[in-house]
């Protein structure tokens, strides 16, 4: 089936929402990467998705904050932590576009715990920070378990100016509305939705990564990125899992 148009605003869930969560300070590093390279880091059913001929890996670190049930508030001092990603844009069977998570660097080891028992999420427990000062903020991971403890990473970033709406390729790496991971054997897509980003520019002042490099693909965070975007955050929800081999309930 045909991808679903790239969309900055979410379809909506056709479900309870089962969680929610603030993604707050979010950087956007990003690198064009030739989509056999990736195909085999992705879930049965789901393949690489494309812009412009190329498929990407991005690395993105922000500050979770009040990650919690859907209903109620959220869970103090666990539900708030900085967090780093490296995920891949992946379309399924259905055409749905999501993301696969290669790897997800939390500081809150029971919340890595839970995310690894309940979604099969490659969480992974890591000592982090986020500072900003003078209009700059800073990043910086250190994986404790599981390993390797050289998974690290440091990124240094100047926001910019505001990002004017419509910018394809912005869209592209941004308005996703699920993610794709394989748990209990089976390939499954777990819709969310959020307003539209609002997203910047972002100088990148330093980039100091092997956190890519342990998820496989070396070679990729050593040379300069092809987009750099920085976001103040959006609040999002999440639906319950699906196969992602079959359509959304209507």
């Amino acid at each position: 089936m045909r991808p679903q148009p790239v969309s900055a605003s979410p379809p909506g869930l056709t479900g309870r929402a089962v969680m929610r969560q603030w993604w707050r300070d979010l950087t956007f590093v990003h690198w064009r990467v030739e989509p056999e390279v990736l195909a085999p880091l992705m879930p049965a059913g789901t393949r690489p998705d494309v812009h412009d001929g190329s498929s990407w890996v991005a690395l993105v670190p922000f500050r979770m904050v009040g990650a919690g049930a859907a209903r109620g508030p959220g869970i103090p001092w666990i539900g708030t932590f900085p967090e780093t990603n490296v995920r891949l844009y992946s379309v399924d069977e259905q055409g749905r576009r999501g993301v696969v998570f290669l790897t997800l660097e939390a500081s809150r080891l029971a919340f890595v715990l839970g995310s690894r028992a309940v979604f099969a999420l490659p969480y992974t427990w890591s000592r982090m920070r986020v500072t900003e000062a003078d209009g700059v903020l800073t990043y910086t991971s250190r994986r404790r378990w599981p390993g390797p403890r050289d998974a690290t990473t440091r990124v240094v970033v100047r926001p910019g100016e505001p990002l004017a709406p419509g910018d394809p390729l912005a869209d592209f790496l941004t308005a996703r509305w699920g993610l794709h991971t394989r748990a209990f054997g089976r390939t499954l897509y777990v819709p969310n939705e959020h307003e539209p980003w609002p997203l910047r520019t972002a100088e990148l002042l330093t980039l100091d990564d092997r956190l890519v490099a342990a998820c496989g693909l070396p070679g990729i965070a050593t040379r300069p990125p092809d987009s750099v975007l920085f976001s103040r955050g959006v609040r999002t929800r999440f639906g319950a899992p699906l196969d992602a081999g079959r359509p959304v309930p209507a």
